[in-house]
């Protein structure tokens, strides 16, 4: 069984709200009597991209197990590297691949830069087919980046979803071990389908979207943060949401 755990929309501006609520959420995660196999953080971790937010992120999100990160809308390429990723400052695509108790973990990159809509570019769509032809036909993979590749009936994140979706799905198409897809970006907790496989988008840590149906507030700040558990086994995803009070 490998257990992930999955947060998303930290926002940290240099207040002191949006750093206790990672905080908070982050020392849950050091508690737990079984600590996940490793962390996912997808995206907009600083919220105006200062070097100041990266480096406080760093050491917010600081674990005994793997932290994997790829960024948002709200983050920059170049300062994210150096300021969080510690590497030479460059503004290509942010990838990469990790191997966490037998399965590949693709965090990719679907930022545009400037603007808050998302695609994954012709490098990062080819980035992910060489990654998956690297690995062992049963070796299980799932793929995480920051834009949900579908619509999600609210106005905002549909706005500024993922564009150009039906690449993705033909890339999946031929990888059938890839077994989930993971985002964040929609600061609500959702599950839906995309390209036969379960798209799971982790709640926010910052706040959490109001749904249209639930009236006319567009974010709930007094909402606790929230986070998710996938756990795999078997070829097989199942996710828990939490909430942290």
């Amino acid at each position: 069984m490998v257990l992930l755990a999955h947060i998303s929309d930290l926002h940290l501006d240099g207040t002191d709200r949006a750093a206790e609520r990672a905080t908070r959420v982050m020392d849950h995660l050091r508690a737990l009597p079984r600590p996940p196999d490793a962390l996912l953080v997808t995206g907009d971790i600083a919220d105006h991209a200062d070097p100041a937010e990266y480096e406080q992120a760093a050491e917010i999100l600081t674990a005994p197990f793997p932290v994997l990160t790829c960024p948002g809308n709200h983050d920059v390429r170049a300062v994210y590297r150096k300021a969080l990723l510690r590497q030479p400052a460059a503004d290509g695509p942010v990838n990469s691949l990790h191997h966490i108790a037998g399965t590949a973990i693709l965090m990719a990159d679907s930022t545009i830069p400037d603007r808050h809509d998302g695609l994954l570019a012709p490098e990062t769509l080819a980035w992910i087919s060489a990654a998956l032809d690297d690995l062992d036909a049963s070796t299980p993979a799932v793929l995480a980046f920051h834009h949900p590749p579908v619509a999600l009936h609210h106005p905002l994140p549909d706005s500024i979803r993922l564009g150009r979706p039906d690449e993705l799905a033909e890339v999946l198409n031929a990888y059938p071990q890839v077994l989930a897809v993971f985002t964040g970006h929609a600061h609500t907790a959702a599950t839906a389908e995309f390209a036969g496989r379960p798209l799971l988008m982790a709640p926010a840590t910052i706040w959490t979207l109001g749904l249209p149906w639930q009236g006319d507030q567009l974010a709930d700040l007094d909402a606790p943060p929230g986070l998710a558990f996938h756990v795999i086994e078997d070829r097989r995803v199942v996710t828990h949401f939490r909430v942290v009070a």
